[in-house]
């Protein structure tokens, strides 16, 4: 018998394999107690996962497809729980001879896929994957023999490719390629503003789900997050509606806002897509395409629209396409020689900082953060203190709905922390409190004072800022984008310098 295996980020309507099987073919799915504890996978991620795959396969049984299914529960008490066994189990129950697997997004599982199936002792075959917009290869075209890698360049390429916010002569709608300068309205601007902000969808857990709940509860304790706060949509149908009620009701106001961080206000104007869009239940083209028509309708303005497609098709596939073209050696980079483990307050307890502190409890009450709390108030953090980058992307692993290997590594290792040397990120990420204090409103409640530059009053990432340049002036004292802060940090006095360093060295430990 011929199976196709439905890995859990796979669960898109157009699977390859969904045109390729006949009526006696089997679909297989197969939830892994070992792999969702190889770490410690955010609560409402493992249950999105596992309560996504389960309706995924009842819809295929409900067409007539032939379905086979390990789920947690399922195996003696005791039992391995992991890919293995279950397989190997599949294989004799069923009679399996060849198995069929969509080519999958994370190295690890394209290296364990043919392991698998020679000790299950059946014949593999990788389907090409159609997860992406970009495939691979062109991607690895596109890069060629380029030392440096700028997303800018590839989006303009993807949006001609793909004809999307272009004019009757091929030019960008607008006359530019990017909006980004005018998508920064301050919290002040916020503030004075006051924009109604539409709730999310409200989704309620139905019996399939609230069976992975209790599931996720018992078989993976110590997880962030409580399971029975999941909210998230676990369908296609339920995603869709996420989606269309963005472009309905955020999408208009996503531009102006996608920078402002608010106490008390998680999401804004963001989509919160990218769960699904992770999984399968949404595609990528279907969620810039209907963004473009909200445009051309005049429902939203060009610049939050381009503002959101450039996330998607700059962001996501860019993302995409270097953690491929880099390959599993990328994880390996430490550029710069950061060995600090993280304090102990970022998985247990109460983060010092204001602005740290709610983005880490709003992570591990939900799995979510927007992109500026996780790159320039976390992710600032983690780099201008020195922390050890495998440190730091286990933390984000572990504290995100939508965190997956190819996601993780380039955002953290290259955008975040620089730690690959700048293959693709012109400057390190790095701020003081003035940038957290006009772009939201968490230093009002903070202990420490952001105009205090150094001392135990003082907020951390001023003198954090300035220490991080003066452990790495020779690296970047010729970089164009941040050499005037070299050159800033070259007047400082002595006295200056050394309080600096004091400071520092204080509050690190």
């Amino acid at each position: 018998m011929r199976a196709f295996w439905i890995l859990g980020d796979q669960l898109q309507h157009d699977h390859p394999a969904l045109e390729l099987a006949g009526p006696k073919d089997l679909f297989l799915f197969i939830e892994s107690r070992a792999r969702g504890a190889h770490l410690r996978y955010h609560s409402h991620k493992l249950v999105l996962i596992y309560s996504a795959m389960r309706h995924y396969a009842r819809s295929l049984e409900s067409a007539g497809r032939r379905v086979a299914y390990h789920a947690l529960e399922d195996g003696p008490s005791g039992g391995k729980g992991d890919y293995a066994a279950a397989l190997e189990g599949m294989v004799r129950k069923h009679k399996i001879t060849s198995l069929a697997v969509m080519r999958p997004s994370e190295w690890a599982m394209r290296e364990a896929l043919p392991k698998l199936a020679r000790k299950a002792g059946v014949e593999l075959a990788e389907l090409e994957s159609n997860q992406f917009l970009v495939p691979g290869a062109d991607f690895t075209r596109w890069a060629g023999g380029r030392k440096h890698l700028l997303m800018a360049d590839h989006y303009q390429v993807q949006r001609r490719r793909l004809g999307l916010l272009l004019d009757a002569e091929g030019k960008p709608e607008g006359g530019q390629w990017s909006f980004d300068a005018e998508n920064r309205e301050t919290h002040a601007q916020f503030a004075k503003a006051r924009p109604a902000i539409p709730p999310l969808p409200r989704e309620k857990p139905d019996g399939v789900t609230r069976g992975v709940i209790e599931a996720v509860r018992r078989h993976f304790p110590g997880h962030p997050g409580d399971p029975e706060a999941f909210w998230l949509p676990v369908t296609r149908e339920r995603a869709l509606h996420w989606l269309d009620d963005f472009i309905a009701r955020r999408l208009a106001q996503f531009g102006p806002y996608e920078d402002t961080m608010a106490e008390g206000e998680p999401v804004l104007f963001h989509s919160v897509l990218t769960p699904m869009l992770n999984i399968g239940l949404l595609r990528p083209r279907e969620c810039v395409e209907r963004a473009a028509a909200a445009w051309k309708e005049k429902r939203a303005p060009l610049a939050s629209v381009e503002g959101f497609i450039r996330q998607i098709i700059g962001w996501r596939e860019f993302i995409n396409g270097v953690y491929n073209l880099e390959g599993p050696a990328y994880a390996e980079h430490n550029a710069l020689g950061a060995e600090r483990p993280l304090p102990p307050w970022m998985q247990e307890g109460e983060p010092p900082l204001r602005c740290v502190a709610e983005c880490v409890r709003q992570a591990r009450a939900t799995g979510y953060n927007h992109h500026i709390q996780r790159l320039m108030v976390l992710g600032n953090f983690f780099l201008l203190g020195g922390y050890a980058p495998r440190e730091v992307v286990r933390w984000y692993m572990e504290h995100y709905v939508d965190a997956y290997d190819w996601v993780m590594q380039p955002n953290v290792l290259g955008m975040v922390l620089y730690a690959d040397g700048g293959r693709f990120a012109t400057k390190p990420y790095a701020a003081g409190s003035g940038y957290i204090g006009r772009m939201g409103n968490y230093c009002a409640q903070c202990r420490f004072d952001p105009k205090q530059k150094t001392g135990p009053k003082a907020c951390p990432f001023n003198y954090l800022y300035w220490d991080f340049f003066a452990r790495h002036r020779a690296r970047f004292a010729g970089n164009p984008r941040v050499g005037m802060m070299i050159r800033t940090l070259d007047k400082k006095s002595p006295a200056e310098r050394a309080a600096i360093q004091e400071s520092a060295r204080d509050f690190l430990g």
